[in-house]
């Protein structure tokens, strides 16, 4: 696709959470648990809230649809405020001076005075239905022509356990979030912005690392489009095929809006009960189903069934805003007979719902609340196809596509918070504020400095392992054993299936000094720490690989292996050198210098050449 004759406008909101000691607005600790650690459970309803205009939030109208009871896992380390028991305390000032540090780096000018603002959310990710959030900064800058609109500080969401069940362990942990103007038009630009910004972020040294602590909203719209916000993009690498496939979405669904118009297609009113026409299904879903609802919708033949993105298909979207109503989603006969729906089932249910070869039939089951909410669903869907592309807020499938969530909120999600007093923000705070060296300068520096190739400096720069690497090189220990012990090694033993995330730092530094005195061989890394993520001390685990072999002992082992594949190495001459020195390491591996193994038996092939 050609991106940029299509109109393609993207920018991202890139949410962040802080490495401090307590929350933002209680002094609990921002620590993860596990759910079977829980001290108690507590339930809420939610309700959207009239905004100080008097109108309901469209985003928070949707998700009452269904009236559902939340459930919540409380611990030791949360508090009544998480609860929504008590009200917050002051806003935490670690977090305020790390987001002020970060608005510095990008350039941003900090507000005069912060004032705390509820955003209504009442999908279940929060107690009280609504989400802290404040604006820090504005108007940014990265590179030439991409602004950065916004700096908030908010608190983090609960964790979704279940479809409604969450833990209150990470609901309050302070997350920065910031917003681009819509200045990319490619969906490698994308990628690049929204990398630039996680360099700036982790080159504080003081943002959370690992899975579900950075993630991407991604806003993308085409020409004659709409804007669509596509929620938790947690992978850098995917984001160019997430917006890849939100175009294309976009320009399907313009082409389905020409096509209905030029049929003349229309959306029923109602729909037409049919229970009785599935008493006897071997569809078990439509069997046991109290009422199921079909509606007629002319001229949509065909289209109904027609793939808009990889996975997904317009009945896909109609399905999504059907399961609002509890239902598990549609049938229609784009895609019948199947799932136990037999042909004569179709033929009457075309004949009853009168419908003509160009039409398409949708069904839709469960209670009759379910069954006529949900058909209604399916018409207001069906209306905006019309349109073209309606505004949504999406999730993000697995592979890069997405699924509808709910309408793009409002103005009226916002309305003051009356329980936590504004905060000035002055010129001396900003001037205090010391900034950090980027990650891009310090791997500039490795490479400089320390002597490492640039892909290695990078890489290690980049590392949640880089505090440990400044401590082993400030300890005199060689960068490149460093930086490949922390990376490769530690890397490949990942993919081993061995989690070396539990071995203290204290005891790889004491690993790496004995290998730089000589008293362990670097051969031997992967033995020993594979056995310390067992859980064993470092002096078991060094003994467990065996003692260090000198020189004599080698050549006696050496000169038995080469003995035995005498013909082999007449055979292929110096290239038996790999092979054989396979054979040696598998029983010296880990107790003498690989060199030096690869040098005495290179003197003893060519003895027997």
């Amino acid at each position: 696709m050609d991106f940029k004759s299509l109109g393609l406008k993207a920018g991202i909101e890139i949410h962040q959470q802080l490495e401090t000691k307590e929350k933002l607005f209680c002094r609990c600790p921002t620590q993860l648990r596990n759910v079977d650690e829980r001290s108690k459970e507590i339930q809420r309803y939610l309700r959207a809230t009239v905004s100080e205009m008097g109108t309901i939030d469209r985003a928070a109208e949707e998700e009452m649809k269904q009236m559902r009871l939340f459930r919540y896992y409380a611990y030791d380390t949360t508090c009544l405020v998480e609860n929504d028991d008590e009200p917050p305390t002051p806003m935490n000032e670690e977090a305020l001076e790390i987001a002020l540090t970060i608005a510095k780096l990008l350039s941003m000018s900090p507000i005069n005075q912060v004032h705390i603002m509820r955003k209504m959310v009442i999908d279940g990710s929060n107690t009280s239905g609504f989400q802290r959030t404040a604006l820090i900064a504005m108007n940014g800058i990265i590179g030439d022509t991409c602004r950065i609109e916004s700096l908030c500080l908010e608190e983090e969401a609960a964790q979704r356990v279940t479809d409604e069940t969450f833990s209150l362990d990470r609901l309050g942990i302070p997350l920065v979030e910031i917003t681009t103007a819509p200045c990319m038009h490619t969906p490698e630009e994308v990628k690049e912005v929204a990398g630039y910004i996680g360099m700036i972020l982790r080159s504080t040294g003081r943002v959370k690392r690992g899975l579900g602590t950075i993630r991407q909203d991604v806003n993308i719209s085409i020409r004659e489009g709409a804007r669509i916000e596509i929620k938790g993009v947690q992978e850098l690498d995917l984001i160019p095929e997430v917006v890849s496939r939100e175009v294309q979405r976009q320009v399907n669904l313009l082409a389905i809006r020409d096509e209905l118009i030029s049929r003349g297609a229309k959306v029923p009113d109602e729909g037409l009960d049919v229970t009785d026409l599935f008493r006897e299904t071997k569809s078990k879903v439509l069997r046991k189903s109290p009422c199921i609802i079909a509606a007629t919708l002319k001229g949509f033949g065909g289209i109904i069934g027609r793939e808009i993105q990889p996975g997904r298909r317009l009945g896909s979207e109609m399905s999504d805003y059907a399961k609002k109503c509890g239902v598990g989603g549609i049938f229609h006969t784009d895609e019948l007979p199947a799932y136990g729906v037999t042909d004569e089932e179709v033929h009457a249910l075309r004949e009853r719902s009168a419908a003509g070869d160009g039409d398409c039939v949708v069904i839709v089951s469960g209670t009759r609340e379910q069954a006529i909410c949900a058909i209604r669903q399916v018409f207001k869907r069906a209306t905006m196809a019309f349109e073209g592309v309606p505004e949504e807020t999406r999730k993000m499938l697995p592979e890069g596509s997405s699924a509808y969530m709910r309408p793009l909120p409002g103005a009226a999600r916002m309305y003051p918070e009356t329980d936590v007093l504004p905060i000035g923000i002055t010129t001396e705070m900003m001037e205090e504020i010391t900034l950090p060296e980027l990650l891009t300068e310090r791997a500039a520096r490795f490479t400089e400095e320390l002597g490492i190739d640039e892909a290695l400096a990078r890489q290690i720069a980049y590392s949640d392992r880089l505090p440990l690497f400044e401590r082993a090189v400030e300890a005199g220990i060689k960068p490149s054993l460093a930086a490949r012990t922390l990376l490769s090694t530690m890397r490949e033993l990942s993919r081993d299936g061995v989690d070396c995330s539990g071995i203290p730092d204290d005891t790889i530094l004491d690993l790496l000094s004995r290998v730089a005195e000589g008293t362990v061989v670097k051969e031997g890394l992967p033995d020993i720490l594979r056995t310390l993520a067992g859980g064993a001390a470092l002096d078991a685990a060094v003994t467990s690989v065996g003692p260090t072999f000198s020189v004599t002992d080698l050549e006696e082992i050496v000169e038995r292996v080469v003995q035995e594949r005498g013909d082999f190495i007449r055979e292929r001459g110096k290239a038996a050198l790999g092979p054989v020195m396979g054979v040696v390491m598998k029983e010296v591996r880990g107790r003498i210098d690989g060199q030096i193994v690869a040098d005495v038996l290179k003197r003893s092939i060519e003895k027997v050449l």
